[in-house]
């Protein structure tokens, strides 16, 4: 059997890139080190913020996103997986420019929602304001389905949670920030809704496979799975 070439366009951000990796390994079924996918990792955390692009009219991502994947592409990568949610905002400007495609993580949301969810669910998307903003949520997903927190929850606990000082950004996926989404979920919980989208992919960081108030629907889990399944062709 051929197997593919994976490339992980990544650094956007650097953990979230390494548990990308982790979780492909770890579904990865071996005997040897040989059993394994050849995967090329480009982490690249110069790739300007896709949040201040979105929002602030910050530098633009791009140029640097399709240096990354043609990087990749001519390192021999048959397909490129890209852990960031809010980078797929930029998501056609970057696959035009490549020969290779780029699994995209919200089509997977979409169809996984779509085969393990009732048309009565509600989600609550935890996810950088860039993304919740771009409308890229909306764009891919039932909207009846979704719940976003209120504008300032969103940026006094959620990005807080992301990008503050003491945020899973800085390195920080402490029991402090855990409870501090765990009280999160339970709020909204008692609001009726009954899942959660780790819209940042960092968010992971935080849950380590522990036990949840609500179930949670992972981006980079179903990224992991469509890699591996891409891979060996299954």
């Amino acid at each position: 059997m051929n197997e593919k070439i994976v490339g992980i366009l990544g650094g956007m951000g650097p953990e979230a890139t390494w548990d990308l990796f982790g979780r492909i390994i770890k579904r990865t079924p071996v005997k040897k080190d040989a059993d394994h996918l050849r995967v090329i990792i480009d982490s690249n955390p110069k790739i300007p913020d896709r949040t201040a692009a979105i929002l602030s009219n910050g530098p633009s991502p791009v140029n640097a996103m399709i240096q990354t994947g043609l990087n990749l592409e001519n390192s021999g990568a048959d397909f490129l997986v890209m852990p960031c949610m809010t980078a797929h905002y930029f998501y056609e400007a970057v696959q035009t420019r490549l020969k290779i495609p780029i699994i995209n993580a919200f089509e997977l949301m979409k169809k996984h929602i779509e085969q393990h969810f009732s048309n009565q669910v509600k989600v609550l998307v935890v996810a950088t304001s860039g993304s919740i903003q771009s409308g890229l949520y909306q764009k891919y997903l039932p909207p009846d389905h979704l719940v976003f927190p209120g504008e300032s929850i969103q940026e006094e606990e959620v990005m807080d949670l992301i990008y503050g000082p003491r945020g899973i950004k800085a390195g920080y996926t402490d029991e402090k920030n855990l409870d501090q989404l765990y009280r999160l979920m339970q709020r909204y919980q008692q609001s009726g809704v009954s899942s959660v989208i780790a819209g940042c992919t960092e968010i992971g960081l935080l849950l380590k496979d522990q036990p949840t108030p609500l179930p949670v629907i992972d981006p980079l889990d179903l990224l992991a799975d469509e890699t591996l399944r891409l891979a060996k062709e299954l």
